[in-house]
């Protein structure tokens, strides 16, 4: 099962999401569970060093040559049964429909697709995911992207803000699609993410928020 998160603006909090929603998948899960990097922040967020390795856009570049072992070679561990796949450093290039399916084979698979591009690994990976989770404020402007996005979401991930007039329902209206999850912006969750310990301790704001997307 691949599951991606994405938004439509940059700051949306799709790393954070994508992290948090792996890290409870992981701890509920009875076979693999892997975390997908297509933006590139996950290993700081987590709190690991800068993978040097090959990542997933070396695996797209690499082609039909490509190893049946590649995801397990670059695969690095992140706690308990959790593994991350790092973005790599190849160019971005075509074929990322082949990783789309080749991830979703993997097991239980979360990509972080960032702000994808049409045409990029991100786009690619976002459009052929079996559920695709798009996080996003209750901000005006992001609606209208999202409204115009050619990928419709199955689901809402909805990071909520104080002063904010538009609700979870102006949401669910507008996109004709649920809110799974509402996170409420808190100093918590942003001095986590800060310093590095999403992984190592997940605030339990953004763990109860998260249960019902996970």
């Amino acid at each position: 099962m691949l599951i991606s998160c994405w938004s439509v603006k940059g700051g949306s909090g799709t790393t954070v999401v994508s992290a948090a929603i792996a890290l409870e998948l992981a701890r509920l899960a009875t076979g693999p569970c892997f975390l997908a990097d297509l933006s590139g922040d996950l290993p700081a967020a987590l709190g690991l060093p800068e993978p040097d390795g090959p990542g997933l856009t070396d695996w797209v570049a690499a082609g039909p040559s490509v190893r049946a072992d590649a995801f397990d070679r670059m695969a690095i561990d992140v706690a308990g049964s959790l593994r991350l796949l790092p973005l790599g450093t190849a160019a971005e290039t075509s074929g990322g429909e082949g990783l789309a399916a080749a991830l979703a084979g993997l097991g239980t698979v979360i990509a972080d697709c960032g702000t994808p591009r049409p045409g990029s690994t991100g786009w690619a990976v976002t459009a052929g995911a079996d559920h695709s989770l798009l996080v996003i404020r209750p901000c005006y402007l992001a609606l209208r992207r999202a409204l115009a996005a050619p990928i419709r979401p199955s689901a809402v991930v909805l990071v909520t803000e104080p002063g904010r007039a538009l609700t979870a329902i102006d949401v669910e209206d507008v996109l004709g699609v649920p809110v799974r999850a509402e996170i409420p912006w808190h100093e918590s969750i942003a001095r986590a993410v800060d310093a590095g310990l999403l992984a190592a301790r997940l605030p339990r704001l953004l763990q109860r928020a998260l249960k019902a997307a996970a």
